[in-house]
């Protein structure tokens, strides 16, 4: 194979408020003619400057080029005049980019702007453009071409979008596809679907691919070679299988073991790097992560080691080859449970209650059981549950047509376990998890909180029910006033809910108290949310949750935007507080192995309706509903797998609006027969614990 792409000592700066600095330094690597590499890495390491940089879109960000060339085939991309490198882009050279909306313009149909990238590259008429258009978006796995031209990308599902963003990367026919995050908002299933898609078109058209992402079951399932960016720096290069196999810088061994796999055993502590990424405006001395490294050593906090290696191995640490023939480099261990870190100053606490405990605390559980005794039997119990949503513009004399987001659905969550909920977007997890909460009434049916109807409450009832019910958003920040100061964001629901009787002083207390809870310095709520970090903001928003020493907590997607490692200290927060606490949890996300890890049962949905629920362990060995299994088969794995493609569960789901009849699943079932398409099945017990709504349950 020939080298398309050579980089070589690239360094980029940004020129901020707060003086000029250096995003990446030195970043020497190349891709070859048709192959796939994956830059891997934490938040703020510099895989997206780095991808941007190639494609010269840094210098619409303030951003330059301060060293180092850029060689497409031989051409300099660092030097050219924007003229020139317009004529590339697209054609030579194309993006995907994490956020499909953001990259297409919502006032033009996806037609449009396809055709617009063909007619800037190609001498053809406007209707050969739309042909040509409609052809890449049917090579994409788009159905009914034709009509999605028309239509605008607000019109699109998530998935969708994302394959019409493959198809207008595509239309120049380029030479190297860039794809910054293309899966990390997508289901399992559509992100397989996607992986796949991309390996077909690679194939076919002989292109090459620099893959952005941080999850690395992504990595093992795309690339031939992976490289780890850590602080604007290469650490580590190398075939996936052999990094996989043997990681040779503590980084990657960190980023390998924060991973909650299926192998994982449940319920234990997961491995994370303590602390986090440093800041740009305040690197490290030496090896800039010596301040998260177990293995640190005098030297490491004086000299930068350079990336060195033989052949296609790569890394910089000074201590690589001695740590590799160590004795239990590889092994699965515990990590640390506390510790402070140089590099954020994040005090993680993750064992040490308050003086007293919990229980024995300024704000106790009043009229609520003691946190550590026994409550057997159901906290929650939902039965034939429903959630309809008119659709406007039905027409005089026309049946009003209803969104069925959450359709005769009956369960109950027992108290003190976590209640996994798992599905693909739009089968009704979100509006389920909210409706158990009263944010949204329930259509019909019942939700019984300890015995006690919640959906017969209002007012001042339903707001003390409340109190014993909190919510763990996906997005900390957006979930935070960024006016207000953590420390009053923490104790607002202590004001709202009659705990204001109590002195300012009290209420200070509290607050500290729940900060150094959560790992947290109690003297950072005098700051303001910009100043943390994604998991840390994660924590203030767990610190709020708890601030009542509620019953039940309801994490929706709470871990799914976080890097690995960040994910693996939140949720080992979680289960430290639920021991501590007492908590029942519902944990809903589309991350299955994480869902795995933390729940006690779990319950799949699909368009409205549970389809099964089982304990956590039967479910994933011994899955009975062929969509779950569909669900598992999509799962990305640590281990490079590229003869063994992930699951092939085709299609999207079917708009709530007009279910299909029968099974809703048979649509996209392989084992579906005349009968799953007539009858519907019911919720039935196949095993102690284990129910499944199938009639042929595998």
């Amino acid at each position: 194979m020939s080298t398309l792409l050579d980089i070589r000592e690239l360094s980029v700066d940004f020129t901020t408020r707060k003086g000029t600095l250096q995003a990446i330094r030195d970043v020497t690597l190349s891709i070859e003619t048709g192959e796939t590499v994956c830059l891997v890495g934490e938040s703020g390491s510099g895989k997206t400057v780095a991808s941007k940089a190639i494609m010269r879109l840094i210098d619409h960000e303030n951003g330059r080029i301060t060293g180092g060339s850029l060689l497409l085939d031989g051409t300099d991309l660092a030097g050219l005049p924007e003229a020139e490198l317009r004529r590339i882009r697209g054609k030579r050279m194309a993006m995907v980019f994490q956020e499909p909306m953001a990259a297409f313009d919502p006032v033009f149909t996806i037609g449009q702007q396809i055709q617009e990238t063909i007619l800037q590259h190609e001498k053809v008429s406007k209707r050969d453009a739309r042909e040509r258009a409609a052809r890449l978006l049917e090579r994409v796995g788009i159905p009914e071409p034709e009509l999605r031209l028309k239509q605008y990308p607000g019109e699109l599902s998530g998935g969708m979008l994302q394959r019409a963003m493959i198809a207008m990367a595509l239309s120049g026919g380029p030479d190297l596809l860039i794809a910054d995050e293309p899966t990390t908002a997508l289901d399992v299933t559509i992100q397989a679907q996607i992986l796949r898609l991309l390996k077909e078109l690679q194939a076919e058209l002989g292109m090459s691919i620099l893959l952005i992402t941080h999850d690395l079951g992504i990595a093992a399932e795309i690339a031939d070679r992976v490289v780890v960016m850590y602080a604007g720096e290469i650490v580590e290069e190398a075939p996936a299988s052999e990094l996989f196999r043997l990681p040779r810088h503590p980084y990657t061994r960190g980023l390998l073991r924060s991973v909650a796999t299926l192998d994982t055993i449940r319920g234990t502590k997961l491995h994370s790097i303590e602390g986090s990424i440093p800041s740009l405006a305040a690197l490290p001395q030496g090896c800039r992560f010596h301040p998260r490294c177990p293995f640190a050593t005098e030297r490491c906090t004086q000299e930068a080691p350079a990336l060195t290696g033989s052949g296609e191995r790569r890394s910089a640490c000074w201590h690589a080859e001695e740590l590799v023939q160590a004795e239990g480099w590889m092994a699965s261990v515990a990590p640390a449970g506390s510790g402070t870190t140089a590099a954020s100053g994040e005090k993680v606490i993750l064992s040490a209650a308050p003086e007293g405990g919990v229980e024995e605390s300024l704000w106790g559980r009043g009229e609520t059981e003691e946190a550590g005794a026994a409550e057997p039997g159901a906290l929650f119990t939902v039965e034939h549950l429903k959630k309809y949503y008119p659709v406007h513009g039905g027409g005089i004399g026309r049946a009003k047509k209803l969104i069925r987001a959450v359709d005769d659905v009956s369960f109950t969550i027992r108290k003190r376990e976590t209640f996994g909920l798992v599905g693909e977007s739009g089968s009704g997890k979100s509006t389920l998890g909210r409706v158990l909460l009263q944010m949204e009434r329930a259509t019909a049916g019942r939700v019984l909180f300890d015995g006690k109807d919640l959906t017969n409450l209002g007012g001042r009832e339903l707001r003390n029910a409340r109190q014993h019910m909190q919510t763990i958003f996906q997005d900390p920040y957006g979930s935070l006033d960024p006016r207000w100061k953590i420390g009053d964001s923490i104790a607002e629901p202590l004001k709202v809910h009659g705990q204001g009787q109590r002195s300012a002083a009290d209420i200070s207390r509290r607050v500290s108290e729940l900060l150094e809870l959560v790992g947290l310095d109690p003297s950072w709520a005098q700051r303001y949310p910009h100043e943390f970090s994604g998991g840390q903001r994660q924590r203030i928003g767990i610190a709020r949750a708890i601030a009542l020493n509620p019953r039940f907590i309801l994490a929706d997607e709470a871990v799914s935007a976080l890097d690995v490692s960040v994910q693996a200290q939140i949720i080992n927060l979680l289960q430290d507080l639920q021991q501590k606490l007492g908590l029942t949890y519902m944990f809903i996300a589309h991350g299955l192995q994480v869902v795995r890890h933390l729940s006690d049962r779990i319950g799949v949905m699909y368009l409205g309706k549970l389809v099964e629920i089982a304990p956590s362990e039967s479910l994933f060995l011994a899955p009975a509903h062929p969509y779950t299994q569909a669900l598992i088969e999509a799962i990305p794995q640590t281990t490079p797998r590229q003869d063994q493609p992930a699951g092939r569960l085709e299609g999207e789901i079917p708009s709530p609006a007009n279910p299909p009849s029968g099974c809703r699943f048979h649509t996209r079932c392989p084992f579906a027969t005349d009968r799953c398409r007539q009858e519907e099945p019911a919720l039935r017990q196949l095993d102690s614990g284990h129910h499944a709504a199938c009639h042929f349950a595998l």
